[in-house]
């Protein structure tokens, strides 16, 4: 799936005064789509979509699907679920037309086992009509899908196309790179280690800094992809003391006030989320400042 390697942008959902905010959300778009990522996500967890209703998240998915008009894939991050039987019943009924792929977390808060997750993912495929990307996010499902049971879904089913894997564990990265079938492509979830997997043999990044910098972030991968380590260190270490303001107050509270200050929409999140300390605004500002600048 040639078309998934590379940078995918996890978008954010602009809110103005309780609304979603689709000025800004165009305004967005352009700016990512002008800094060449390879493919949109709106509806993942930075889009805040634990706080839309279903009628919001459609609305959202076919205003990307309009403006977007052909030139990027787009995946549809909101397809994790709890309840396997409900979610099975939305992949049936959704109308997929524009989207590429969809994006699917392994069920949160329940904890299950690697074989409840297993059989959650291989009932998703037996409905589907798109390709599954899964994704691995022990920091918000509190339980981990283990190295094996991504290869195994790799290998059950030619639905499952590849991985988000937000780990930050290189070394289950490597053993899914290294046992994965071939085609089977596997993509940082982490900004932060995102060319440190590229160098393990991984394929790409979904990422939370491509809302604001997609130029300098998918320059780093498309260096990455391509051997160029020097000027991928280069990238890298130019944006790296950005990562520790973008997250000190949750995602995407920090990504939301770092495209405020690049004039895209505002920093308002939904509860429970809150807009960032006006000191750590501050410290953040320091930092886009400063890349900016350089």
């Amino acid at each position: 799936m040639n078309k998934f390697i590379g940078t995918g942008v996890a978008l954010v959902t602009p809110f103005k005064n309780g609304e979603i905010d689709f000025e800004a959300y165009e305004k967005l778009i352009e700016h990512v789509i002008a800094g060449e990522v390879d493919y949109l996500v709106p509806l993942g967890s930075t889009g805040e979509t634990a706080t839309l209703n279903e009628q919001e998240a459609r609305s959202i998915l076919d205003f990307v699907i309009e403006k977007n008009n052909g030139r990027k894939p787009i995946v549809a991050g909101n397809f994790g679920a709890n309840n396997t039987k409900e979610l099975v019943k939305k992949i049936k009924g959704y109308n997929f037309e524009g989207v590429d792929a969809i994006l699917s977390s392994s069920p949160a808060y329940v904890k299950p086992s690697q074989e409840g997750i297993f059989h959650h993912y291989a009932a998703m495929a037996d409905v589907s009509s798109v390709p599954i990307i899964l994704y691995n996010v022990p920091g918000r499902t509190r339980s981990n899908m283990e190295w094996y049971t991504t290869v195994r879904l790799a290998n059950h089913s030619k639905k499952f196309i590849g991985i988000k894997e937000a780990s930050a564990d290189l070394i289950q990265a490597t053993r899914i790179i290294k046992n994965a079938p071939e085609g089977f492509f596997v993509t940082s979830g982490d900004d932060e280690v995102a060319m440190p997997m590229i160098a393990c043999g991984g394929h790409g990044v979904i990422s939370v800094m491509a809302n604001a910098f997609p130029a300098e972030f998918s320059g780093m991968i498309k260096a990455a992809l391509s051997d160029n380590y020097k000027i991928a260190r280069m990238l890298n270490l130019k944006l790296y003391d950005l990562h520790k303001w973008l997250y000190i107050e949750g995602n995407p509270v920090g990504i939301k006030s770092a495209t405020k200050l690049l004039g895209i929409g505002t920093n308002e999140v939904r509860l429970p989320l809150h807009p960032m300390s006006a000191e750590n605004f501050k410290k953040l500002e320091e930092i886009v400042n400063f890349i900016l600048a350089s």
